[in-house]
């Protein structure tokens, strides 16, 4: 039986190291490329370009809509509809829908997105990443206007980190 039990052991090892753990190098990595697709949004909003295109690739890429997870999105600037469980409600958020709280995030436009991590934890396994901290999104007029953020990540099939939790909020003020 001892055998047994250790080849199995010696199985799940096997497996784990073949899993393709997340790293905090990946997650920093990740949060580059999301600053950098929500500079790329607005900067194609002001050249007239295919901004929702643009912001559908965004989310494409950095979310995981539609890749059998439930992705829980909190966006910092919504207040009536307050959660986003769905591409389409996401791509409203960064882009706007006349009618509605959303005025379009992503379009403001911003020049650059700086991160300012606290920490993040990488499961034992592996399968998942949380981060939190504080971004700042540097508007025209130079200006960086602070968030709060919390995001999960989780790979997808092809070993691509994707977003499964993502709140941001302003920071608290006593006024």
């Amino acid at each position: 039986m001892a055998a047994c039990g250790g080849a199995a052991a010696e199985g799940e090892a096997a497996a784990s190291a073949d899993a393709d753990p997340i790293t905090a190098a990946e997650v920093t990595a990740a949060q580059q490329a999301w600053g950098e697709g929500i500079v790329t949004i607005g900067k194609t909003f002001t050249d007239e370009g295919d901004f929702r295109k643009a912001a559908q690739d965004h989310i494409a890429k950095h979310y995981a809509y539609g890749d059998d997870a439930t992705v829980l999105f909190k966006p910092t600037l919504a207040s009536v509809d307050q959660y986003r469980e769905t591409a389409d409600e996401a791509l409203s958020y960064f882009v706007g829908t006349e009618g509605t709280e959303d005025g379009g995030f992503a379009i403001a436009p911003y020049t650059a997105v700086r991160w300012e991590p606290n920490g993040t934890v990488i499961d034992e396994d592996g399968d998942m990443a949380v981060a939190m901290g504080n971004y700042y999104f540097t508007g025209t007029d130079g200006n960086e206007t602070k968030v709060e953020y919390s995001f999960a990540y989780e790979k997808d099939d092809a070993g691509d980190l994707k977003i499964v939790l993502h709140h941001s909020s302003l920071p608290f003020s006593p006024e």
